[in-house]
């Protein structure tokens, strides 16, 4: 299979470096560039990507607006963010928009093809460890906004945003429910198999079914939720101040 490629940055020479660099794989198709977030809509009506990557910050419509966008409308393509910061509220807020992940904009040229290409096959590019650092720095760094956009308040979140998370996550399964609690510790698959007496395969089919259930994109996603829910309880090392 091809995959279709969408790039969305409003430098130019980004752009061009990231088409040479993912052009000259067999299997992924440049269909089209875009300057601007406020694009997006026409170029993924006209072009069909499979897969947007997107820059954060740009001067008409940045790239987490232009993911809430997208990402709302049916059949829309997955999403990978570009962005210079490792653990930031801005790609907080694209994950839950529904980004499938993000990279790094000095990542070296072969882990962003492959980042395309998991994508691409439904697999976020978000591994656990990372999902633990983004889970610390929510706890360490809560949202000022409050209940409209994150936690209100140390590792609680508002009682509205709390009281919704809560009634999805009572909507699984008790099993269901202890993976999620586990996934939004940012345990791997095999420290949740290992503290649950499961074997790995059980815990993936477990990830899927939440994902599925919660209508969620990824693992992160399912972090967030827990950690709206006020459950979470981070891994030894990694408690928040």
């Amino acid at each position: 299979m091809t995959i279709r490629l969408l790039i969305v940055d409003d430098d130019p020479l980004v752009r061009g470096g990231l088409a040479l660099m993912l052009g000259g794989a067999e299997d992924i198709a440049i269909v089209g560039e875009g300057a601007d977030g406020d694009e997006v809509p026409g170029l993924v009506d006209r072009l069909a990507p499979d897969v947007v990557l997107m820059d954060i910050r740009m001067p008409r419509t940045d790239g987490l607006t232009a993911t809430e966008r997208l990402r709302a409308r049916p059949g829309a393509p997955e999403v990978v963010v570009l962005t210079t910061f490792h653990a930031d509220e801005q790609v907080l807020r694209a994950l839950r928009a529904g980004a499938a992940g993000f990279v790094l904009k000095d990542t070296p040229p072969a882990e962003i093809v492959t980042a395309v290409r998991r994508v691409a096959a439904g697999d976020p590019v978000l591994s656990p460890a990372v999902t633990r650092q983004l889970m610390t720095h929510v706890v360490r760094h809560p949202d000022p906004a409050g209940e409209a956009t994150g936690p209100e308040t140390g590792p609680q979140a508002g009682p509205p945003r709390r009281a919704a998370a809560l009634r999805r996550l009572d909507s699984l399964a008790t099993r269901e429910r202890d993976v999620a609690l586990a996934v939004g510790q940012g345990r791997t698959n095999a420290e949740i198999g290992a503290a649950l007496y499961m074997s790995v395969p059980t815990v993936k089919t477990h990830v899927s079914r939440v994902l599925a259930k919660l209508g969620l994109n990824n693992r992160v996603q399912i972090a967030l939720l827990v950690h709206d829910a006020g459950l979470v309880d981070l891994p030894d090392g990694d408690q928040g101040a």
